[in-house]
C-alpha cells in the first residue's frame, strides 16, 4: 500500500513539473503581453495596383504575425522565409503550406482545425484559431512557401 501511495505522489509531482515546464516555460507565461514580430517598413512611393496588392499582403502578414505571437506559435516555430524568428522546438513553418499534407495526411487548413499530432492537438485545442485567424495564417504561410 505504501509503495502505491509513494508511486502516485511521485507521478503527481513529475506530471505537474512537466506541465509547468511545457506550458509555463516553453509556451511562455500567459500573464505577459505577447511579443509582436517586427516587419521591415515599406518604402513610400506612389501607389499602383501592384503596390496596393503588396500593401495588402504586408498587412495580412502583420496580422498573421500578431496571431502567431498571441497564440504562442512563435514560441516553438520560426518562419525563416519571412524573417520571423521563433523557437527551435517545432519545425520551421516556411514550407508548411505545401508540406503538411504529405506529413500529416490532411491539408494545412484541416490540420489547423484538427491537428493529427499529439502536441499540436493539445496546443490548438487549448487556444483554437477562429476562421478569420486561420485564413490570415494560411495566407501568410502560402506567402512564406512562395519565397
Amino acid at each position: 500500500m505504501n509503495k502505491a501511495i509513494i508511486s502516485f505522489a511521485l507521478s503527481l509531482v513529475i506530471g505537474f513539473g512537466l506541465g509547468y515546464l511545457v506550458f509555463g516555460v516553453i509556451m511562455g507565461d500567459s500573464d505577459k503581453q505577447p511579443q509582436v514580430a517586427q516587419t521591415e517598413p515599406t518604402q513610400e512611393t506612389s501607389e499602383t495596383e501592384g503596390q496596393k496588392e503588396g500593401a495588402k499582403e504586408e498587412t495580412a502578414t502583420v496580422d498573421a504575425n500578431n496571431i502567431l505571437n498571441s497564440k504562442g506559435c512563435l514560441g516553438c516555430h520560426a518562419v525563416d522565409s519571412l524573417g520571423l524568428e521563433g523557437g527551435a522546438t517545432g519545425p520551421d513553418l516556411s514550407k508548411a503550406f505545401t508540406d503538411v499534407e504529405g506529413k500529416h495526411g490532411k491539408s494545412i487548413d484541416e490540420f489547423l482545425k484538427e491537428p493529427t499530432s499529439a502536441v499540436m492537438s493539445s496546443v490548438i485545442g487549448g487556444s483554437p484559431l477562429t476562421d478569420e485567424e486561420r485564413t490570415q495564417v494560411l495566407d501568410m504561410l502560402k506567402q512564406a512557401s512562395e519565397k
